[in-house]
């Protein structure tokens, strides 16, 4: 079955209530069904990405979209312990950061995150850029099985 033909199981990992917010948003107004599942820090996004503890029912991630700077993990460690875990190393990864640092950026790529979007600061910008992974990312892309 093809992305665009179920619903996309989306992991953020942010721990900005207004950029959740504005996630949320963009991702409502989209043309494809998905569920957004939000954690606010890194050692919850492991949690949920092995379905263990708080998140042991909860369903495998499609995406996820990785903030960098997280409480408890950063999301360099998270990145890290997902692209080395062999049941997880396929679930692409966006970093969406505030973060435009050129170390960042290739720290990220290092750890083989799939795409290093710098979050946009104004309102529109920031929709449209959401709307830019959700065009290429659920209607382009196939994604791996689940």
């Amino acid at each position: 079955m093809s992305t665009v033909e179920r619903e996309v199981n989306i992991l953020l990992v942010e721990d900005n209530p207004g950029d959740v917010r504005l996630t949320l948003e963009a991702l409502r107004e989209g043309r494809i069904a998905n569920q957004l599942h939000v954690v606010h820090d890194g050692e919850e996004a492991m949690d949920f990405a092995r379905q263990v503890g708080d998140h042991l029912h909860a369903p495998r991630p499609d995406l996820i979209l990785l903030d960098l700077n997280l409480p408890k993990k950063d999301g360099r460690e998270v990145l890290e312990e997902l692209k080395n875990d062999p049941d997880l190393h396929r679930i692409p990864v966006i970093v969406l950061t505030t973060s435009s640092a050129e170390a960042d950026v290739l720290r990220s790529y290092d750890l083989h995150a799939n795409c290093f979007i710098s979050k946009p600061i104004g309102y529109d910008d920031f929709i449209a850029a959401v709307r830019s992974i959700e065009n290429f990312w659920l209607r382009l892309v196939q994604l791996p099985p689940s």
